[in-house]
Order: C-alpha cells, then structure tokens, then sequence
C-alpha cells in the first residue's frame, strides 16, 4: 500500500473556527462569468447534486457576474441570487462562503473595505443567499485606502452579531494576514494554487501554518488546463478571460502543454484522471487545505470529490513537483491590469 506523503483527512477543521468539511469544495464563479456561458438549470442541477454528494463547501461572491467585462451592476449578486436558489430548504447541508470588497466602478473595478460596508455588503448578501448567516466570510480583494485593521475590525463585529461564522482573506500577503490576525482571528485564506502556479509556497502557506490558517486554492486545476481540458486548437467563447492570459497563447501554452502531457502519462499509469491526480498533489501538501476547483457539470464534480481517495507517496509528490517546477511554466498567470476579481 502507498503511504500517503500528507494523510488525507476525510473531513478539515477550517481554521480557528469550529467549521468542519470534506476537503474539496466548488468554485461556483463559472456558472456566472469568465468561462462563457452557463446554463442556469445545468448550475442549479449541479449546485444540488454537490450538496447530495458532500460536497465541502460552496464557494462565490457579491462580485461575480458583475466582475466580468462588458456586463453592468444589474449583474452584481448573479452567483448569489443563483446559489441562494439552488440551497433553498437545504441550507443547514452546506458550508457556504462568500465574499465582499470588490465593487464595479465606471468601466472599471474599485474596492471599498469601510466598516460601513462592510455591514451593508454582509447584509445584502444574506439576503440574496436567503439565509440569516454566512459560514465563512471573506474580503475579497483589499482595498489600499483603507487600513486592514478597520475592516477585519468590522468583520469580527458580524462574528459576534451571528451574521458570519468564521472569517477569511484573499490573495493577500504574509504581512497583511499577520495585521489582519492580531485584530480577529483569520480561519482561511484563500488564493490561487496548483500544479503551474506555486507562489505561494515561498511566504504565504508558512505564514499560515504559523497562524492556524486552513488554505482555499481556487483555480487548482489550472483553469483547465491541468485537467486535459485546453489544447493547441482550442478556440475560447465570448466572455472566457483565458483568452487573454499569456499561459494560454502561442509558444507559452505549447510549452505548458508539454507539461500536462507528463501530467496524462503519470495519471493513466495509476488508472486515475489528471484532475484527481492534481488535486491530490495539493491534498497531500503538509497545509490543511480545501482546494475549490470550478465546474458546471455533475460528471466533473463526481470526479473531483473522488481525488480524496487517490493515495499520492512522498515520492510521487517530488515528481510531479519537479514536472511542474515553477520556472519550466511559461507566462506570466494574468496579462498586466487584468487580474480579474476571482
């Protein structure tokens, strides 16, 4: 038998919290925006069959439908309004997080972390999720004018009032998260982490193994790309940001592609997908982690879950760490000044 490198528990602690999951959850931004369309009773079909399964978490925010190019304010609270559809009468099933911060301004995206908003973005989104609490809270994206004190500040304050069980950040660094802490205790963090993208290695996961935080990678599976999902001739639709990502263009995704082809023959050698194999590399970090990866379709949500049994060695980790050594990916991970709102 394979001795796990990291043992996979069947169920995480979030944090300091006294939250307890499955370790994968669902990123629900795609049935909203980023990734072409979506069909509504496809999202809401899918959305169910993860709580019927156990799934560990539902993952979205305030922003997403509105964080996407093109589209107005008519489209702010999209995923909420449809995840608040989807859970009706199976509330009390399912770890629900959301998010707040990021606001659409003009033709742009401006970001508010006021302790005023902080209330008023709480309380619109329990009313679009129609449920009286969030599980686990997040400030999305950090808005540079207001100090970080202030706004965990007013987070902790929605812990208190029963509004919100537990809190978390996003993509934001060791020093910031230290600040964030030393005002309320931070339960998760969440930023982008696979296979192809590993900065967070270097400061972020050990600041969080120092503060007991459980790790939220979204986009584990590469957008994609790590699941066999993108080729040489893959065309994109209307409305899917991977057109514009330098890992997805010319030279760079020929080289990438190279990569997911060792990624393919590893996985069929072990009678597994390449998905399950990806998301077992990130089970199997020495981090609690609750890795989110998105899709619109029960088939791959199936999928997914089944990585928490796909056993990894100490030995098989190494290898697919050095098949995917930061520097052998090519490209920068967002075109400069479009990192959307994810």
């Amino acid at each position: 038998m394979t001795t796990p490198a990291h043992p996979v528990r069947a169920q995480v602690t979030l944090g300091h919290s006294d939250i307890q999951m499955r370790p994968v959850g669902l990123g629900c931004m795609g049935m909203s925006q980023s990734y072409g369309e979506a069909d509504r009773a496809e999202s809401i079909a899918t959305l169910r069959a993860a709580i019927d399964l156990g799934v560990g978490m539902l993952d979205t925010s305030d922003v997403y439908g509105a964080a996407q190019q093109g589209r107005g304010l008519e489209w702010f609270g999209h995923n909420e309004t449809l995840i608040g559809e989807a859970i009706e009468g199976r509330r009390h099933d399912v770890v629900l997080a959301t998010k707040f911060g990021a606001r659409p301004s003009g033709k742009g995206m401006g970001y508010d972390g006021t302790a005023s908003y902080v209330a008023t973005a709480c309380d619109a989104s329990l009313k679009r999720l129609k449920t009286d609490h969030i599980d686990l809270y997040y400030y999305h994206r950090v808005d540079p004018k207001t100090p970080i004190e202030e706004t965990v500040g007013a987070m902790g304050e929605l812990v208190r009032a029963g509004k919100v069980r537990a809190i978390g950040l996003s993509e934001v660094g060791p020093e910031l998260l230290h600040r964030a802490a030393a005002v309320h205790p931070v339960s998760a963090l969440q930023s982008e982490y696979s296979l192809w993208e590993r900065t967070v290695e270097v400061a972020v996961i050990p600041a969080c193994r120092a503060l007991g935080v459980t790790l939220v990678p979204y986009s584990p599976l590469g957008r994609a790309l790590l699941a066999g999902g993108v080729s040489s001739s893959t065309t994109y639709s209307d409305g899917d940001f991977r057109a514009t990502l330098p890992r997805f263009k010319g030279e760079n995704l020929d080289k990438n592609l190279r990569l997911v082809e060792g990624l393919r023959t590893f996985s069929e050698a072990r009678g597994v997908t390449s998905s399950q194999i990806a998301l077992a590399w990130l089970l199997a970090q020495p981090i609690d982690c609750v890795p989110i990866p998105g899709t619109k379709r029960v088939s791959y949500l199936t999928q997914n879950l089944a990585a928490t049994s796909v056993p990894l060695s100490a030995d098989d980790v190494a290898e697919l760490s050095a098949l995917f050594a930061p520097d052998a990916v090519a490209g920068d991970r967002y075109a400069w000044g479009n990192a959307p709102s994810r």
